[in-house]
This record gives C-alpha cells, sequence and structure tokens, in this order.
C-alpha cells in the first residue's frame, strides 16, 4: 500500500478508537463510519444524517470470522450466499451481538456486509472490530455518485475525511440486502 493509503488508514484508525466520526470509500458508495460498538458515536451518525433512530445502519467487517463476532447465529444459507455472491450483500441476521444496541433493529437483528473493497476490508482488519456503513447522505437525499458530490456539511462535521479513492470512480449504488430469518427464509428488502 502507499503511503497516502496508508496514512489514510492510520488516521482512520485513530479517529474511530477516539469514538469520531469518517467519511471512506467502501465497496458500494462512499461511507460515514464509526466504531460499530461504540453507542456514542453511533448516536452521532443518527444526529449528523438526520435519521431516525428506528432505521438500524449496515455493519461493516471483513472476514467471515468477524462476521461470526457480531451475529448470534450464520444460518447455512448465509455462507452459501455470501460464496456466490457477485456483487456487494448485506444480509440482515436475526440476532446482532456485540455491538452497540443502537445498530440493532426494533427485532434485535442487524445487517452485515462482508466488504471486499481493498480500502474498506483493511481498515476493517486493521481496527478489529465491526466498522459502521451508511451512505453520505442527509436522510432521504439520494446518495452521492461521486466524492465530489458529497454536501460539504457533512464533510465538516466529522472528525477524518479519507484522500484515497476521491479520484476512481465508484459502483455508487448501494448493496444488495437480504433478511435471513430462522429456518431459512430468504426476503429481499433492496436490490
Amino acid at each position: 500500500m502507499n503511503d497516502e493509503i496508508n496514512k489514510d488508514l492510520s488516521d482512520c484508525l485513530a479517529a474511530l478508537r477516539a469514538g469520531g466520526l469518517i467519511i471512506y470509500p467502501t465497496d458500494t458508495v462512499w461511507g460515514i463510519g464509526c466504531d460499530a460498538t461504540d453507542s456514542n458515536a453511533v448516536r452521532r451518525i443518527f444526529e449528523l444524517k438526520q435519521r431516525a433512530d428506528s432505521k438500524a445502519l449496515i455493519t461493516l467487517v471483513d472476514s467471515v470470522a468477524a462476521l461470526e463476532r457480531v451475529v448470534d447465529e450464520v444460518p447455512e444459507v448465509a455462507y452459501q450466499l455470501l460464496d456466490v455472491a457477485v456483487e456487494p450483500l448485506t444480509v440482515v441476521y436475526d440476532r446482532g451481538i456485540g455491538v452497540a444496541p443502537e445498530l440493532l433493529a426494533e427485532d434485535g437483528s442487524i445487517g452485515v456486509r462482508i466488504t471486499t473493497e481493498a480500502f474498506s476490508r483493511e481498515l476493517c482488519r486493521r481496527f478489529r472490530r465491526p466498522i459502521v456503513s451508511t451512505s453520505v447522505n442527509y436522510s432521504g437525499v439520494p446518495s452521492p455518485r461521486s466524492f465530489d458530490e458529497i454536501d460539504p456539511r457533512l464533510l465538516e462535521n466529522v472528525d477524518y475525511v479519507c484522500q484515497t479513492g476521491r479520484e476512481r470512480p465508484w459502483r455508487s449504488k448501494p448493496s444488495t440486502v437480504i433478511k435471513l430469518s430462522a429456518g431459512g427464509v430468504i426476503k429481499i428488502l433492496r436490490n
């Protein structure tokens, strides 16, 4: 990894460990992130996005092992879906564990995505905790398709903004979201 990427990773990690918010590149759109185990930081994201706290946020991890630390039980079908997914896939599991309670839906479920994008994956790996990933927009406003479309007020109200990836083209499409329930029932929430 080059010096700019290493500096971004180091500065992101410092901000996350201090309970701060970051804006960073992910496998889908630019994201606002924080330590997914820090309730205060998670609440700051809800406030910044002006988002109702009844709308759960997605959690990003770097591996199946990390997924298994934030989900009470990963159904076998989830492993199969993750193996064959060619596009970013967020799976909503019945019961989240080890994260800030604000990340859980009213029924205790949690949305988790294993990122394959190099920067966000390495950030998750080095942080060794799950990271919140929500699009960099105000609630009800479309997600920006590039870094240049991010509202400057959002950039000003976080603790660190990555330099990495600002010039490259992005997928600029949110992940597919499916809900897996007991008994292997699959429901598509966002395609």
